[in-house]
């Protein structure tokens, strides 16, 4: 389960993740998704965390309640309309996180991740971005030879569970931080549990 301050990382993430992609006129759940659990994978990959949605196995790739909820929210506190941001989160949420990330290697590292993902799959259609997810082979910590794509994956299966990842560094940012983006997203430095809204 994630902490407070995880969750408002990745509601921090997620907006900056919808501001990379609105030239992409992102218009789909189904590609939101896909193109956060690619951030996750890359991040992942290269030894650090930023995302810590759980992914399972869906319909069209991979899906995460938690990012679906935080979307909810957002959208609640009218910082998305749609998949577009508002005014609020556009100059608010985006220039604070960029300067809290500023300086900071491991945050760094992990926007340069997110850009680049959304730079390749961010023009992709939902089917070609989907058929990339599906394409991604995974294997278990118990059998870290044998792969398995996502498409052959039975659906519901979890995909990703970042708890239970290694890696070397995580984005974090500092309280003061925190506090700040949680006013700027709306929620006046108060922590909302998972699945509410405002």
């Amino acid at each position: 389960m994630r902490t407070p301050n995880q969750i408002t990382v990745d509601r921090a993430l997620l907006l900056y993740l919808l501001h990379l992609a609105e030239p992409h006129r992102l218009s789909s759940d189904v590609k939101l998704q896909q193109l956060c659990f690619l951030c996750a994978l890359q991040t992942f990959g290269k030894g650090f965390k930023g995302f810590h949605f759980e992914f399972f196995r869906f319909a069209y790739g991979a899906f995460s309640k938690d990012l679906d909820n935080d979307l909810l929210s957002l959208r609640g506190k009218g910082r998305i309309e749609n998949f577009t941001l508002s005014d609020q989160a556009q100059n608010g949420v985006i220039p604070l996180l960029l300067a809290a990330i500023e300086g900071e290697e491991v945050n760094e590292k992990v926007k340069e991740i997110m850009n680049a993902v959304v730079a390749a799959y961010g023009p992709q259609s939902i089917s070609a971005i989907t058929g990339s997810v599906e394409a991604v082979e995974l294997s278990t910590p118990q059998q870290p030879e044998f792969k398995i794509p996502i498409r052959d994956i039975v659906f519901h299966t979890t995909l990703l569970v970042p708890g239970r990842i290694e890696v070397q560094a995580e984005f974090t940012l500092p309280p003061p931080w925190l506090a700040k983006l949680n006013a700027a997203m709306g929620y006046d430095g108060k922590f909302v549990p998972i699945g509410q809204t405002w």
